[in-house]
This record gives structure tokens, sequence and C-alpha cells, in this order.
């Protein structure tokens, strides 16, 4: 069955957290857009200096939700600090909660959850350094490579890329979680 995913990123996503899952859900056969408040190409960040520019495939002004089968948000240090004080990106993330689809967050992508303020009570994973953020919001953090809680995906560094893709793909697969 074809599904489409959004990845919500902006210039500074790690690289490895975008194009990893990217290709992975492509190799399902599904189609994965990139979505940002920018337009034309962002750049990636990877691990200590600036990697390659992606494609924006639809700008956060025209995107939509409900055109998605999931969600999901790379990690990086600026890339999710820029997000998490968008609106429309804020916006974008809780329509994906309310309408029950998949979400799958990596490294310091739940950041941008916090802000979402769609944490609370779930049960997550995440880079370390965010991990007070992310108990200090209400989430159940633990030190696993992959944390799944109705739907929500998280993992912690692009270590977990290979658990992460799978447990994102197998959420996806199963569709809205009521």
């Amino acid at each position: 069955m074809s599904k489409k995913i959004a990845i919500l990123a902006t210039h500074g996503f790690e690289e490895s957290e975008l194009q990893s899952p990217k290709e992975f859900l492509e190799q399902q056969g599904w189609t994965a857009h990139i979505v940002s408040p920018d337009s034309g190409t962002i750049k990636a960040w990877a691990e200590k200096d600036w990697g390659k520019e992606y494609t924006v495939d639809k700008n956060l002004n025209e995107a939509n939700a409900s055109d998605y089968d999931a969600l999901v948000l790379p990690g990086g240090v600026i890339n999710p600090d820029q997000l998490r004080t968008n609106d429309k990106a804020l916006h974008f993330v809780q329509d994906f909660f309310q309408q029950k689809k998949p979400v799958a967050a990596i490294c310091h992508g739940p950041q941008i959850l916090i802000n979402a303020k769609v944490v609370d009570g779930k049960n997550m994973t995440s880079v370390n350094s965010i991990s007070e953020d992310l108990k200090n919001a209400g989430a159940l953090w633990e030190d696993k490579e992959v944390v799944v809680d109705n739907g929500l995906v998280t993992s912690r560094t692009p270590k977990d890329l290979p658990a992460f893709n799978a447990k994102m793909v197998e959420e996806i697969r199963e569709g809205k979680h009521g």
C-alpha cells in the first residue's frame, strides 16, 4: 500500500538523520517529502561541519498533515532549535497527533515535540542532552535505542538509525493509532 511521509526539517538538520530514514522509507516504495519553512534547498549538518544541500519538496505554508500518513523529525542542534519556535511547524506537528498518525523523532528532534506540547505522559527517548527537558515536559524518558508509544517512535543518535528506521516503518504500516 502506497504511503506518503513528511520529513519536517530546516537548515542544520543532522544529515544522517534525514538521509537514512528518507532512503529507508523510499525502499518501502513510499514517497518521502522534505517539508520546510524554507524554499529551494536546505543545508545539512554532517557531524562536525556543513553537509550537502537537500531539495525541499513542499513549503510548510502549503503542507497539510492530512496529506501525509506520518511525520519524521530529524535532529541536529540547529534544525529543531529553529523549528520549535516556528508556530506553523508546531501546528503541523500537532495536527499529526490530533489525527493519530505515526510520528518519528530522533536525537534533538523531540525538542519540537516539547514545544508542540505533545510529550506529556509519553514514553520516549532522545539524545541525552535533552532528557531533562523531556522529563520536565512530562515525558517518561528512557535511555534505549528506540522507544515506541502508541505510534510515537523516538531514538537517541545516528547509531540507533537501524532500529529507528525499522520501528518507524512498522508503525507507519500499522497506520493510525487510537
